[in-house]
């Protein structure tokens, strides 16, 4: 059976605060573990009035604290953002306190606007050229019998996470493939490269010791209720965050009754439902038709969903639904 993940943004809602988004996520956390998913990712944002994971290392601790079993970890990091060296020491510090359950994911993207980016980086130097050096970097201080480096993190070698290279195009698709890493692509983001990406990864996939073989994830935009009706109807507000964040207007997510009451523009919904036409929403049966055609698709080995909603109650039923149509078995089942 094809492993099902969980991607969660730590979703602010209209007259939340990033606490609420916060403990909604620690919550999630206990009920995809209990509900038989394999990891649950956060990713790095800065500078989104909706997302509150600006700080993956910081939130990736707190939920591996809250789970028993649950793999854990960042979806990504974006690598250029930061020296190798810190991220290093951050996941292996996590590495130790929570042994085989902490993941890395390592994007390219800067995750914000240009003034942030250069806020982070302390540079106007906002180029990921030397993405594949940070990230050969990055896994040397970390490697059992890697060469040493100087300087050495404490923790550091023996304490690496599973490391995951995430992409939207074909550029980390080849990359992961080289580095012989596992491979996450953002078909919610990106659906047309996913045959492409996928296959030039399995094509440049050389042995390195950091995973058993190549290993695919394929990301994917969920919202599943009881019935078609419902789910359309549920998965208003982040279509309307898909049409405020191509305007250039982030804002916290809205409820279902304020997003159905939006003014759409003509332009306006041809550019949302033609961003959001590969997303899975509707009943149980159709998300797990769009789901299996997916995997069909890639081959992917797991799928990562992605469920942004107003209110946890809504992503954690459309979660309980897609888990128990795919037949995942429960904790202590």
């Amino acid at each position: 059976m094809t492993a099902l993940s969980v991607l969660d943004l730590a979703t602010v809602a209209k007259g939340a605060t990033a606490a609420d988004a916060l403990a909604d996520t620690t919550r999630l956390a206990g009920i995809v573990e209990s509900l038989g998913y394999h990891r649950l990712w956060v990713a790095e944002h800065h500078g989104m009035p909706a997302v509150a994971s600006s700080a993956p290392a910081v939130l990736v601790g707190h939920l591996a604290d809250a789970t028993t079993t649950l793999r854990v970890g960042a979806g990504g990091v974006m690598l250029p953002n930061h020296a190798p060296l810190v991220v290093a020491e951050q996941f292996a510090t996590l590495e130790a306190l929570h042994r085989g359950r902490i993941d890395l994911g390592l994007g390219r993207a800067p995750g914000t606007d240009p003034a942030t980016a250069r806020a982070l980086r302390r540079s106007a130097d906002l180029g990921a050229e030397h993405f594949p050096e940070d990230v050969v970097e990055l896994i040397r201080y970390l490697v059992d019998d890697g060469p040493a480096t100087t300087p050495a993190p404490m923790p550091g070698r023996g304490y690496l996470p599973q490391v995951w290279l995430l992409g939207s195009s074909t550029f980390s698709a080849q990359l992961a493939g080289m580095l012989g890493l596992p491979f996450s692509f953002a078909f919610h983001f990106a659906p047309a490269l996913v045959d492409e990406a996928v296959a030039l990864y399995r094509a440049n996939f050389r042995p390195t010791g950091l995973s058993d073989g190549p290993r695919v994830m394929v990301a994917a935009s969920v919202l599943c209720a009881d019935t078609e009706e419902e789910a359309d109807y549920l998965a208003g507000p982040s279509r309307l965050t898909v049409l405020q964040l191509r305007r250039g207007r982030p804002a916290p997510v809205v409820s279902p009754e304020e997003a159905a009451a939006y003014p759409y523009t003509a332009e306006e919904r041809a550019l949302v439902e033609a961003v959001t036409a590969d997303h899975a929403v509707g009943d149980p049966d159709t998300v797990h038709t769009a789901l299996a055609a997916l995997v069909e698709r890639t081959g992917a080995d797991e799928l990562m969903l992605s469920t942004r909603a107003h209110d946890l109650a809504t992503r954690a039923r459309s979660l309980t639904l897609v888990a128990e149509r795919w037949g995942l078995p429960r904790t202590g089942d």
